[in-house]
């Protein structure tokens, strides 16, 4: 029991532990994406319709929208949600997840980004054609966005940017 808390308090871990700890951190910045997200697009940039089940459930009147303007308000509120989310998970995984110094930090927080923003722009390219295509609630195709995004960035993270 001393080992595996070890592994999760250190930078030492096997990958069971190192698998779990990435597991945290990116249900962290899952939460402050989602968060970001819906916030912005109940409160900010209107992306949310009339009746979606995130709206119902914290019992929010929201407006009827076109799907055009949903569509292309979710994805604004979307990226500006991953930006800050992004470097939320960076940040957890240079200090607690991975060793840094595969690369220098510069290079190193660009290829974070830019294998994350390609997930993003596949998982939000997603969610757009969703919504704009068949009319699908935001909170569904938003859902199907991030998962997508969970899907690619585990492996990219681990193999190509940070050292293990």
């Amino acid at each position: 029991m001393k080992d595996i808390w070890r592994q999760f308090t250190g930078k030492e871990h096997g990958p069971l532990v190192q698998f779990i700890k990435y597991s945290i951190a990116g249900g962290v910045a899952t939460v402050v994406h989602i968060f970001l997200f819906y916030f912005l697009s109940i409160r900010v940039l209107p992306a949310m319709e009339a009746g979606d089940f995130v709206g119902e459930l914290l019992n929010i009147p929201l407006p009827d929208l076109a799907e055009a303007v949903r569509a292309r308000n979710a994805t604004i509120n979307n990226l500006i949600s991953f930006m800050i989310s992004n470097f939320v998970v960076y940040q957890i995984n240079i200090h607690w997840v991975f060793e840094a110094g595969r690369h220098n930090r510069w290079v190193e927080l660009g290829m974070f980004y830019l294998v994350s923003g390609a997930s993003i722009f596949i998982g939000t390219g997603l969610m757009a054609f969703l919504i704009a295509s068949f009319g699908l609630s935001t909170t569904v195709a938003f859902s199907a966005n991030i998962l997508v995004a969970l899907a690619v960035n585990y492996a990219a993270r681990r193999f190509f940017i940070f050292k293990g």
